[in-house]
């Protein structure tokens, strides 16, 4: 496969799109049936801690495939380099597979104890590992088939994968859900998505096979002209590590949590802050994903006109001014009667501020005992919303609902089982004060207005596509060839593993202590905030360079 001058391919170009792209499509749907299902994978896996501790566990293992993605790309990326494009990401696939076969075969922690959640943290590790590898290889891969003037265009269905890789989670997890039931797919059947995986597998190694190596990359092996250390010539010659610096603080680390605020956080935010049924979230979001996936071609052919800067930092701009009042009109529109609750009856916690912990208990032996805690721990769990107010040195917390104020108990010095009974009865009188007041156990999807919440989703994802359209021919052109997998992959990760993979625990954690539902959008503001600035000032624009030097 070369590249003639005119533009024009000699290698038939919709084949290196669509096995690139539907290999990186499934190793997305490996990748995010975990993120999907993080609610049932809390109560298999992690029911051993309380609720909160719980939860964050379960959004942390999600992470911890992110965490090691960095590292994937320094491994993989060195062979990438070495190596080849193709082969490399053949075993990232092949290893992404296997991992996430296993996660359906795996143990609870009712059957195995601690050993389960460790175990499902491995297999989230590996995951993470040919994550690493195999988005660098893709994106490298199909850039040095493009002619000149359409690598946006190109690559932009690369883009797609992430997105539609999401949607097929959803929807294979519909269909199992919809089949075998609530009962049923909590207890068991939430086990088959994993493992129709391996039928994936086996039809992605089928297609990807047929691919010949890079263009790009077979000639700079027939000239020997590949880099024997692309480590250090990436990331131990200053010139080149500025770029790997700037890639990230000026492109992936906005991009990735304008990402993963507008797929993920927003899914989180619908069925656990807004308490709207798990079916229907994922079909609303589903749909959302529907309307916005064209999108990532759109800005993709666009960028190959106006280049690839203008729109990615547009879109981190218009994340960072709009993301407060969208999740708020998302609110009104996904669970009106909660809006309503809020608005007309708000909750407050006065409390000693020395009489409230951080909830989080990394072993799940502590109890929460603490008038303050009680108080925290059932608002949590209840999805509420509320404001804290430092209370006298040594009073008992006191929750109010509008004008109903229901003082909470302290249960240091109670005996366990007293402890149990009180709390029980208290938060029966809670529950009652915030249904007197109109706030909802659960979202009612009879009173919600599914047009306009999908339509808000669908503008969440269009700053996705905005931001992520174009991200790949931008990285492919900021990085010589001989070194372009190794240096590309690095900052792609750490910007999107650690940025972006940790954004829906960092920000649930914000939402928990703070007891604010959108206190945790700060997160990805101040992240998207600092990207728009990095970008603006230092980063150079990359259309049109020659991507064969």
């Amino acid at each position: 496969m070369a590249q003639e001058k005119s533009g024009e391919l000699k290698a038939d170009v919709r084949l290196v799109i669509g096995a690139a792209s539907a290999g990186t499509l499934f190793e997305w749907y490996d990748f995010y049936l975990y993120g999907s299902l993080a609610s049932f994978i809390t109560k298999q896996f992690f029911s051993g801690v309380n609720e909160t501790t719980g939860y964050i566990f379960a959004l942390l293992a999600f992470a911890a495939g992110f965490a090691v993605r960095p590292v994937g790309a320094l491994v993989f990326g060195r062979i990438g380099d070495q190596w080849g494009r193709k082969n490399t990401f053949l075993v990232t696939m092949l290893l992404m597979g296997l991992s996430t076969f296993v996660v359906g075969l795996l143990p609870s922690y009712k059957q195995i104890g601690v050993a389960a959640p460790v175990l499902l943290i491995v297999m989230r590790l590996v995951q993470g590992l040919a994550l690493g590898g195999e988005y660098g290889g893709a994106a490298t891969y199909v850039a040095e088939h493009a002619p000149q003037g359409k690598r946006g265009l190109y690559t932009s269905f690369i883009q797609t994968t992430g997105t539609l890789g999401l949607f097929l989670s959803l929807v294979v997890i519909l269909i199992v859900r919809t089949g075998t039931g609530e009962d049923a797919f909590g207890a068991w059947s939430w086990r088959i998505p994993f493992l129709v995986s391996i039928v994936l597998l086996a039809v992605s190694m089928w297609i990807r096979m047929k691919l010949h190596e890079s263009p790009v990359f077979a000639k700079m092996a027939a000239e020997a002209r590949t880099s024997k250390q692309p480590l250090a010539e990436s990331f131990g010659r200053w010139p080149n590590l500025k770029l790997v610096i700037l890639a990230l603080f000026g492109l992936t680390a906005g991009q990735a949590v304008v990402w993963y605020t507008g797929q993920f956080y927003a899914l989180f935010f619908l069925e656990k802050m807004l308490k709207v049924d798990g079916a229907l979230t994922n079909i609303l979001v589903g749909v959302a994903l529907v309307i916005g996936t064209p999108f990532y071609v759109v800005f993709g052919a666009l960028s190959d006109r106006i280049g690839r800067k203008k729109i990615i930092l547009t879109g981190c701009l218009l994340a960072a001014l709009t993301y407060f009042p969208l999740f708020k009109a998302l609110t009104a529109a996904a669970n009106p009667a909660l809006a309503a609750a809020v608005a007309s009856a708000p909750v407050t916690l006065t409390a000693d501020p020395a009489d409230c912990s951080v909830q989080f208990d990394p072993v799940g032996k502590k109890v929460f005992t603490s008038s303050c805690d009680v108080a925290k721990a059932y608002l949590a769990g209840a999805g509420v919303s509320y404001d804290n107010k430092a209370g006298p040195t040594g009073s008992v917390a006191v929750l109010r609902i509008g004008a109903v104020e229901v003082p909470s108990f302290a249960g240091t010095t109670l005996p366990a089982a007293e402890f149990a009974a009180k709390k029980t009865a208290w938060t029966a009188e809670a529950a009652a004060a915030l249904k007197a007041a109109g706030y909802p156990a659960k979202a009612d999807p009879a009173a919600m207005n599914k047009p306009l919440t999908v339509a808000i989703l669908a503008l969440l994802m269009i700053y996705v596509t905005m931001v992520y359209g174009p991200i790949a021919a931008a990285l492919v052109e900021m990085f010589p060839a001989r070194i372009r997998y190794t240096s590309m992959s690095l900052p792609y990760h750490v910007g999107n593993g650690w940025f972006g993979g940790f954004l829906p625990t960092t920000a649930f954690a914000m939402v928990a202590a703070s007891g604010n539902i959108y206190f945790g959008l700060w997160y990805p503001v101040a992240i998207a905030v600092m990207t728009l600035v990095v970008g603006a000032l230092f980063l150079k624009e990359t259309r049109g360079v020659d991507i064969e030097a």
